[in-house]
């Protein structure tokens, strides 16, 4: 059984290396792809094959899960694991507490997965996860007739008693979430006949991809700015092979690294370019960052390519809330490079951001009033005032436990004029293992003490 890493207190400081970046990097499997590869791999008969897993403690909490329900779960080492599944309807109940650590994504899509089976299980996570609310989630998906039970505010630790006969939802999704579109996709699947669910803004489609992939009928109709999804329940669900892209969410941080640190050329490769997932890399490119796209191909139903970035004069926009949905996990890192960049940068519809793993637009603003940096939030809005000269830096980032504050506040130390010092990276680990140590490659240091990022 793979061992999950623990979670320490890490405090870093990053500072401007002293060349540019250079070199060609690959980042960790995409986080998303991952956790479903592994969920759908032990509701299929047969054995998945997947390659390029990300291997972060996140997943991992997902892949113990799947074995506590009854799945046979390999590492085969390299990126490369094996899911033996139970097939659907098949899941037994857990023996003791399933703990999902850090991770949301796998909290929500596992509260679809368990409605749909006649099973008990209750579930947990670390102190983060268990401040952020599930009933976006147990709301909709009662009405398959499963029993869920929280703490106050719908929060964790939960139980569940899933529905011997499921009944199949027909729900609105109130605000855009590809969480909450998955889960009742999950949970639709034990379901007799058809479950729809309608979203007002199309979100990231990984969940409909990988359930076409596996065997399921799963029809979508465009409506308006949203989206019509139909799945057919209780489909014969087959093993298939699962190719794991490169995460864009990690890939934007070198990007944005790449393009802040003067005469940098970094190739990412093989990075996921869904067009519901890779909006940062459209935004940048309207900052004016020169980024471009080589060897363009499809594994596993998802578009991939190498990304070419190099430094760029960056110029502040308005970013439309439309584009929310597909770059949600990035506004961070968006904001840094919007501190960078000439004029005001103006981020809006930012509301999904307030129930992350912190409330991330709070977070986002800290971050840059620690360094110098003007910044306010308008509602929902965060508008960024840069000057196109590298801010001041020299603050401490409170990281609350989330991992793409940690590493927005390390990238941002790499274009200021004092070093930048996180108090917590130790939740890096759980979307990007090794985070620091490739930056530091790509400045030419390989050591944790002599990169631009190093010990506080």
């Amino acid at each position: 059984m793979h061992a999950l890493p623990d979670t320490v207190e890490k405090p870093l400081r990053a500072a401007a290396p002293r060349s540019p970046l250079t070199g060609t990097v690959s980042v960790p499997g995409d986080k998303s792809i991952s956790h479903r590869a592994l969920m759908f791999g032990a509701l299929a008969t047969g054995t998945t094959a997947i390659s390029g897993l990300l291997e972060g403690e996140d997943v991992l909490r997902t892949a113990a899960a799947m074995r506590a329900l009854g799945a046979t779960v390999d590492n085969l080492g390299g990126g490369s694991w094996q899911v033996a599944g139970r097939g659907l309807g098949g899941l037994v109940e857990p023996a003791d507490v399933l703990d999902m650590g850090n991770s949301g994504t796998a909290a929500r899509l596992l509260c679809g997965l368990l409605a749909g089976h006649p099973i008990f299980a209750v579930m947990t996570g670390d102190a983060s996860l268990r401040r952020r609310p599930m009933l976006r989630v147990t709301d909709p998906l009662s009405a398959t007739g499963a029993r869920f039970t929280t703490r106050a505010g719908g929060r964790l630790p939960l139980s569940v008693e899933g529905a011997a006969d499921p009944l199949p939802l027909d729900y609105r999704v109130p605000v855009p979430s590809a969480q909450v579109k998955s889960a009742c996709l999950l949970a639709g699947l034990c379901a007799r006949g058809t479950t729809r669910v309608i979203e007002p803004e199309a979100t990231r489609d990984h969940t409909e991809n990988m359930l076409r992939h596996f065997g399921a009928v799963v029809d979508v109709e465009a409506d308006g700015h949203g989206r019509i999804i139909e799945l057919v329940g209780q489909p014969e669900l087959v093993a298939a092979p699962v190719v794991v892209p490169g995460d864009p969410s990690s890939a934007a941080f070198p990007a944005v690294a790449a393009l802040l640190v003067p005469g940098s050329v970094v190739t990412i490769r093989g990075v996921g370019m869904n067009p519901l997932r890779a909006g940062i890399f459209l935004t940048l490119r309207e900052m004016g960052a020169d980024i471009t796209e080589a060897n363009a191909r499809t594994e596993g139903g998802e578009p991939v390519a190498d990304l070419v970035v190099r430094a760029s004069a960056l110029r502040g926009i308005d970013v439309p809330a439309a584009r929310a949905p597909s770059m949600i996990d990035e506004y961070p890192v968006l904001a840094v490079a919007a501190a960078c960049a000439s004029g005001t940068t103006r981020m809006r519809g930012l509301k999904e951001l307030r129930v992350k793993e912190s409330d991330r637009l709070a977070a986002t603003a800290a971050l840059l009033a620690a360094n110098g940096i003007r910044a306010e939030i308008e509602g929902d809005d965060l508008l960024v005032h840069g000057t196109g000269a590298p801010p001041e830096g020299g603050g401490l980032v409170e990281t609350h436990m989330d991992h793409r504050i940690a590493m927005s506040a390390l990238v941002l130390g790499l274009a200021t004029r004092t070093p930048v010092r996180v108090d917590d990276a130790g939740f890096i680990e759980t979307s990007f293992p090794g985070f620091a140590d490739l930056i530091n490659g790509l400045a030419g240091n390989g050591g944790p003490d002599s990169g631009p990022i190093s010990a506080a």
